[in-house]
């Protein structure tokens, strides 16, 4: 039996680091928001889905005539974030009623593809969860104070988004008070005391922080369209 599909989609992002007065999300490439790219991915994986976008309280209307126009405009509410991620993805979930598999993704990462998304799903169907993730592939050193180690990078892993959770995990989970390790929501589950599981991520799927993020992502999506 398939469960229901949220996308929450995490739009709390300013232009700071792009050096930009424009939130990342809504920034173009190919005359369309990044913000855009990335809904219509998700749509493009799930016809049934169920879209929230979380935006910072000040740009909620500016993200709702962006996406007032869309064809699928019938299957996204909007919900203002909060001064953290971990309390952003908490007002989304205020969303989340009945079971469901739940997909919480970085707005600004809008090269993921409708297969990692499905396959997300059904990880996290079977065993509750689903974290895409990559090898590392640079030389990676962890520092303590002012000394350094080298690390095995193929036991190094990068993390992605969309995380992906059967609904009554995360919803446990965000039941916690807040703390400063919650920098993703497989922390959160974590440390709620239930294990999370690791899918294979996608290289392409960078997050877009600044320029140079912006040009590999129009590089990569007009050789998607060509």
């Amino acid at each position: 039996m398939e469960l229901k599909k949220i996308a929450i989609i995490v739009a709390g992002g300013t232009g700071q680091r792009m050096g930009s007065v424009v939130p990342k999300q809504f920034l173009e490439i190919e005359h369309k928001s990044i913000l855009t790219h990335t809904i219509d991915q998700f749509v493009a994986a799930f016809s049934d889905l169920e879209i929230v976008v979380v935006l910072q309280e000040g740009y909620l209307k500016q993200g709702e005539e962006i996406l007032r126009k869309s064809k699928y405009k019938n299957k996204i509410s909007y919900v203002a974030g909060g001064e953290t991620r971990f309390q952003s993805v908490k007002n989304g979930l205020a969303k989340v009623i009945n079971p469901s598999i739940v997909f919480v993704h970085d707005a600004v990462r809008c090269l993921l593809t409708p297969a990692l998304i499905q396959r997300c799903y059904q990880q996290a169907f079977e065993k509750g969860s689903a974290i895409p993730a990559v090898t590392a592939t640079d030389t990676v050193r962890l520092m303590k104070g002012d000394a350094h180690q080298l690390l095995d990078r193929e036991n190094v892993m990068l993390i992605q988004t969309p995380q992906t959770f059967r609904s009554e995990l995360l919803l446990k989970a965000f039941e916690q008070p807040f703390q400063n390790s919650f920098t993703d929501e497989a922390n959160v589950v974590e440390a709620s005391g239930t294990p999370v599981y690791l899918v294979d991520g996608e290289y392409e799927n960078i997050k877009i922080t600044r320029p140079l993020d912006l040009a590999i992502a129009n590089y990569i999506l007009n050789k998607r369209l060509a």
